[in-house]
């Protein structure tokens, strides 16, 4: 099945969205708490955020200066977070379309 960059872009960066949201729902950060539910004293939050953790840091973890920053504009980490993404998405794109090869019909 052929997927288009841009359609695979838009669906990464969405996908990333809602990850982080829902992360951040059931692991409730604590005091701006960077990688939620580490410290927690709940077993299966300890045990969520322990397997989710390296995934975070993928997607969280370069834009830490910009998240951590106490008052920014509002747009602009939903824009980092987007082009940040975005870059991932389209080399993702790239490494994936170059290892499988098309089938030709």
């Amino acid at each position: 099945m052929k997927v288009s960059r841009t359609k695979f872009v838009i669906i990464f960066v969405v996908s990333a969205f809602v990850f982080i949201g829902i992360t951040n729902l059931l692991l409730h950060p604590v005091n701006g708490d960077w990688f939620a539910g580490t410290n927690s004293p709940i077993a299966w939050q300890r045990t969520l955020a322990g397997i989710i953790y390296p995934v975070k840091v993928v997607l969280v973890g370069p834009l830490a200066p910009i998240l951590n920053d106490p008052d920014p504009a509002p747009p602009i980490r939903g824009l980092a977070c987007a082009l940040y993404w975005s870059a991932i998405a389209l080399l993702l794109h790239f490494l994936l379309t170059q290892l499988i090869p098309r089938k030709k019909a």
